[in-house]
């Protein structure tokens, strides 16, 4: 969940699919307008347009990313996932203006707050509450959390989804990747059907708050005793499919831990990457969203707490072992093991072709550096992700390479370049050697 920004302000959360598609349809048109107008003067002074230049700029993306903020639901949520995932591979420009969808959530006017939960709850749930803060204390793409106190006593987190969310997932979904092909930034060639499909089963798993809530309790059992760890209890009374109810914890946001002592930037963060691979190896269930706002830390008792269980999935026994073996090739510097490990995982295929296979190989090694160097690798002192993203980009523009590797890679990954982000925002000091050994 992101805290309040300044510019977040009440707005109502178009939940009609036709008001949904009307807008996507709107923007479509406008951004395809612009560039037309745009083309049009470049061939007048001689010019020779490309598409992408007319499509890819600073006003086009401001337009795509106010208009997915205002939206909410899944069309914010794969905006946020592409700023995230895709970020590197966009101009500067760009990604700043696409990572403002991180950063910026609007949320519901009362009268729509109640609308909402006097679906999930009926009429007169007021009465079961001392006190219910209108306002929500933090929003984000598919919810907003609530304070509140009930009668009987307890301090609550109340998390509320936005009304429409999931009848507009698939549409929302097919309607982005529409919006990426045009743009220019996804290929027109690329089968990314296998991709959205399991987009819209995520989204959907997320949309199900009573699912969120079984992770959230199943978290806590996992982590029962570590005490380093904090998960909210779940209060499965107020809890619907719609609402989330859990215990209010106090809490500082992560990113803001950047000032704080390097010993105390050092030990957070080596918790979290311990966490990960715990999440991995051990419980083969990982939650998979790294959002910085689903992490939060108590400056009294040094625990680190965990909220927001819906991006959950479990992964099978033999991919754990997959990546256990590609780990331990890396650490030995056994190119030949790496090559059929990353084969064996689906990251390419036998017919891929000699360089792409080298190329893929290289930027394993690579990312291995930091588990193969002794004692703590400086996550803020180091070029190791620039020369990753070079590699990545160089790929990436190759047309003949483009491969979907298997989803439930794309989703670990997601979560290591999550912490790799925030490890390096507050530019933490980790020995990640000593971390996974026991792993492996």
């Amino acid at each position: 969940m992101t805290e309040h920004k300044p510019d977040s302000r009440a707005l109502a959360v178009p939940s009609g699919r036709l008001t949904r598609l009307a807008r996507f349809g709107g923007l479509a048109s406008n951004i395809a307008g612009t560039a037309a107008l745009h083309g049009a003067r470049q061939v007048v002074q001689g010019k020779r347009p490309r598409a992408s230049d007319l499509l890819l700029t600073p006003a086009n993306a401001r337009k795509v990313a106010d208009q997915m903020a205002h939206m909410r639901g899944a069309a914010m949520k794969v905006g946020q996932l592409i700023s995230m995932d895709a970020g590197d591979m966009l101009p500067p420009e760009l990604a700043q203006i696409m990572a403002r969808l991180r950063a910026d959530a609007h949320y519901m006017p009362g009268a729509q707050l109640k609308r909402v939960l006097d679906d999930a709850w009926g009429q007169g749930w007021q009465r079961r509450f001392a006190k219910f803060t209108v306002r929500p204390i933090a929003a984000a793409s598919i919810g907003q959390v609530h304070r509140a106190h009930t009668l009987d006593g307890r301090d609550l987190a109340i998390k509320v989804q936005y009304p429409g969310v999931r009848r507009s997932i698939n549409s929302d979904v097919n309607n982005v990747a529409a919006l990426m092909r045009m743009s220019g930034v996804m290929s027109k060639d690329l089968d990314i059907t296998p991709m959205l499909e399991e987009a819209k089963r995520q989204l959907h798993e997320e949309a199900d708050y009573e699912r969120e809530g079984r992770y959230l309790t199943r978290f806590a059992e996992l982590l029962a005793g570590a005490p380093d760890f904090v998960v909210p209890s779940l209060h499965a009374d107020l809890t619907t499919r719609d609402v989330l109810a859990m215990d209010y914890v106090e809490g500082v946001g992560i990113e803001t831990l950047a000032d704080a002592p390097q010993e105390m930037r050092d030990r957070v963060m080596a918790l979290l990457i311990g966490l990960l691979f715990r999440e991995f190896f051990e419980f083969q269930l990982m939650q998979t969203d790294p959002n910085f706002a689903n992490y939060r830390y108590q400056p009294a008792t040094g625990r680190v707490v965990l909220l927001d269980f819906g991006a959950s999935r479990a992964f099978r026994p033999e991919m754990a072992e997959q990546f256990r073996r590609l780990m331990t090739a890396g650490i030995d510097g056994d190119r030949a093991a790496v090559r059929q490990a990353i084969l064996d995982i689906g990251f390419f295929a036998e017919h891929t072709a000699t360089h792409h296979q080298q190329l893929m190989v290289d930027m394993f090694e690579m990312s291995m550096e930091p588990l193969k160097r002794p004692g703590a690798f400086d996550f803020a002192d180091n070029d190791l992700a620039v020369r990753m993203r070079d590699v990545g980009m160089a790929l990436g523009a190759d047309r003949e390479f483009w491969h979907i590797p298997p989803i439930d890679t794309l989703f670990m990954q997601r979560k290591f370049g999550g912490f790799y982000l925030l490890a390096s925002r507050l530019k933490a000091r980790v020995d990640l050697r000593a971390i996974i050994e026991g792993y492996l």
